[in-house]
Formats: C-alpha cells, sequence, structure tokens
C-alpha cells in the first residue's frame, strides 16, 4: 500500500486531528508519532533516520495509506519524492499558539528524558530529541523566537515546494469542508475530530500504561 496523503505540519498543528479525520475519509490508517509510542517493532526505522540511515520507506509505512506528524515530517522531502501521487495536506496552526503548546507538551519531554527509565518510552524520546530537538530547532527548542522563525521557515519552504493541485494548507480549525474538497470526498455526518488539546496530551504523558 503506497501513501495516499502526506501530512507536512509540525507536530501540535492539528495533527492528532487530522489523523481520525483522515481514517474516517478512507486514507487510513494514518501513521503518527503515536504509532510509534503504541508499536515498538516500529521503532527500529527512525532510530536508522536518526543514525542518518534513511529507511526503506515502503517497509516503514506498510500498511498505511497516510502519515502526519513527526518523526515522518523530519524527512518530508525524501517521502513526497518517494510517494509521488501523495496529497500534501499542510497543517497551520497561528504561531503563538503552536509555540505555546510545544513547550506546554513536547520540549518538557524532550528536556527530562534523562529522568525515563530505561525501556520503549525512553528509546522513543531519544530519537526524537535527536529528530525534532537538534536537528529541526538545532538544540533550541525551548528558545521561543528560534523555535518560532525554524516554524515559520518550514512553513514557506513547503508551501514554495508544492502547486495547489498537490497541497492544501489546512487549519483544521476549517472543519471537514476544505478537507474533503482537496481529497475528492463527501463531508461526513458527523462533526470534525478535534483532539489532543494540551490538557489532554498531558494527561496522556502521565498516564504511564500508554508506554509499556
Amino acid at each position: 500500500m503506497a501513501l495516499q496523503v502526506f501530512g507536512t505540519g509540525f507536530g501540535r498543528t492539528g495533527t492528532n486531528s487530522l489523523k481520525p479525520a483522515l481514517e474516517h475519509l478512507g486514507f487510513g490508517p494514518c501513521h503518527h508519532m503515536y504509532e510509534i509510542r503504541d508499536d515498538p517493532g516500529q521503532l527500529h526505522f527512525w532510530q536508522a533516520a536518526a543514525r542518518g540511515e534513511l529507511p526503506d520507506w515502503d517497509a516503514a509505512f506498510a500498511g498505511y495509506s497516510s502519515s502526519v506528524d513527526w518523526p515522518s515530517v523530519c524527512f518530508w522531502r525524501e517521502i513526497t519524492e518517494h510517494y509521488v501521487d501523495a496529497k500534501v495536506v499542510h497543517t497551520v496552526r497561528p504561531e503563538e499558539d503552536w509555540v505555546a503548546s510545544i513547550h506546554a507538551t513536547i520540549y518538557p519531554i524532550l528536556e527530562n528524558r534523562e529522568t525515563i527509565e530505561p525501556g520503549h518510552r525512553r528509546n522513543l524520546v531519544e530519537v526524537t530529541s535527536e529528530l525534532i530537538g537538534n536537528r529541526t530547532f538545532d538544540g533550541r527548542l525551548g528558545d521561543r523566537d528560534h523555535a518560532v522563525s525554524v516554524y515559520r521557515a518550514h512553513d514557506a519552504e513547503i508551501r514554495a515546494t508544492f502547486s495547489p493541485a498537490r497541497m492544501l494548507v489546512f487549519d483544521v480549525a476549517e472543519g471537514w469542508e476544505p478537507l474533503c474538497r482537496f481529497l475528492d470526498v463527501a463531508i461526513p455526518g458527523i462533526p470534525f475530530p478535534y483532539v489532543n488539546r494540551s490538557q489532554e496530551f498531558q494527561a496522556g504523558q502521565a498516564d504511564s500504561s500508554k508506554w509499556e
């Protein structure tokens, strides 16, 4: 199964709302950081990527028809060049809201990774720290101005790379209509799945059973 939809938005831009939305529209399963959290067998692909050894993308995404969020967005160029027919959904969010969310959720986990017991969760956070904290944000994710500048540069590069025919710039607050129009599917008769706000993310991290 080849990816049909690829998300290029950074984490905390609505990617965890886009995941169930795509799945409901028939573009599932959708790969997301949580897939790696819940399936330790996924981790080795991204550990290799963090070492500079790009994985076999067809093996990494076997069984998935879409992908959003980190870590895949770290390799957006390679993946979209591999899946040339995949439509691109670029999630965006007001930058002040985005950086506040990052600093309330992902950043504290990366900063406190040394306190995590050895095991799958620690390994996942180490990979995340390398790919996101170091490679994407140059070890300066905690620097608000720097984080925002990286966000802006990524957004500008994505917009300059893809044609409107292939890419939708999407704020999940817009709901179903632009997404369904872009993917050429009917609008569902259910509310758009707005999930994983900062408070929900923090509650999930506190539940250690999610990392067993």
